[in-house]
């Protein structure tokens, strides 16, 4: 199946459509600049720009930078409030006559990774930290995802929070060596550590390229850290993996009730 992936950030959207059963593009990645202020008005007609580009006419998996609940944006983050409250699913169909589902974006990027990186056919539990603006997560226990979890936002015992303190933006902003940011990234792992012991952790984010400089000095107690495989193709395959990953979900719970 194909399906058109789009992953909406907060200074590019981009879109391809994937063949989902290989995790290829089907064609070369397009991308928009992500329009300021990002309304929904404006992000939704940069996303029909997209669709026509490809002269999409089929299903289509967003990946977005909030916490989404079935289509419905909770949380803006690189997104103008006045998402919050939106069905933004619903908003896309409409906008493009596709059928569409939304999910968070980190949680995309996980998606792909556990299917076609670093993640598959990995049991246990799994956590993706995307290392940017700020440290996105994605859960996974099984290949089972927990969707939305925001643990870049937990208090270190220091009394700062995770991504404040460590995210990659803290890094530039701060100009830290490498050596001493990835002594920060510890105090994240070693509290993930505490409160989960989960089996592995994977490395997303454009830092990722970089991951020769710094992942050889990361360390936990109960898990392997590794880059991520699919770079920053992650995010829009899990986009577009996404659809069928919501698809799945409604149907289940259609037949529990």
């Amino acid at each position: 199946m194909d399906v058109l992936g789009i992953d909406i950030g907060g200074t590019g959207i981009k879109g391809v459509p994937v063949n989902i059963e290989k995790g290829e593009f089907l064609d070369e990645r397009f991308r928009l600049s992500t329009p300021q202020p990002a309304t929904p008005a404006q992000v939704i007609s940069t996303i029909h720009e997209i669709v026509e580009h490809f002269n999409w006419k089929g299903p289509i998996g967003c990946g977005f930078p909030a916490a989404i609940k079935y289509d419905q944006v909770l949380t803006s983050a690189n997104i103008d409030n006045s998402w919050i409250g939106k069905n933004a699913g619903k908003l896309i169909s409409e906008a493009t006559g596709c059928p569409t589902h939304v999910v968070n974006d980190v949680d995309a990027a996980g998606l792909a990774e556990m299917t076609f990186g670093a993640g598959r056919d990995h049991n246990g539990t799994v956590i993706m930290a995307s290392l940017g603006t700020g440290i996105g997560t994605a859960f996974f226990t099984d290949g089972v995802l927990l969707p939305n979890t925001e643990f870049g936002h937990i208090i270190l015992k220091n009394g700062e929070e995770a991504e404040l303190f460590a995210s990659n933006s803290t890094r530039k902003r701060e100009e830290l060596s490498w050596e001493v940011w990835a002594d920060r990234l510890n105090h994240f792992f070693k509290y993930m550590d505490e409160l989960l012991w989960p089996d592995m952790y994977i490395i997303g984010g454009g830092v990722v390229k970089y991951h020769g400089e710094f992942i050889q000095m990361l360390k936990s107690d109960s898990a392997e850290i590794v880059p991520a495989q699919l770079l920053n193709h992650a995010g829009v395959i899990g986009s577009a993996l996404s659809f069928i990953y919501a698809e799945d979900h409604i149907k289940k719970m259609h037949s529990e009730g």
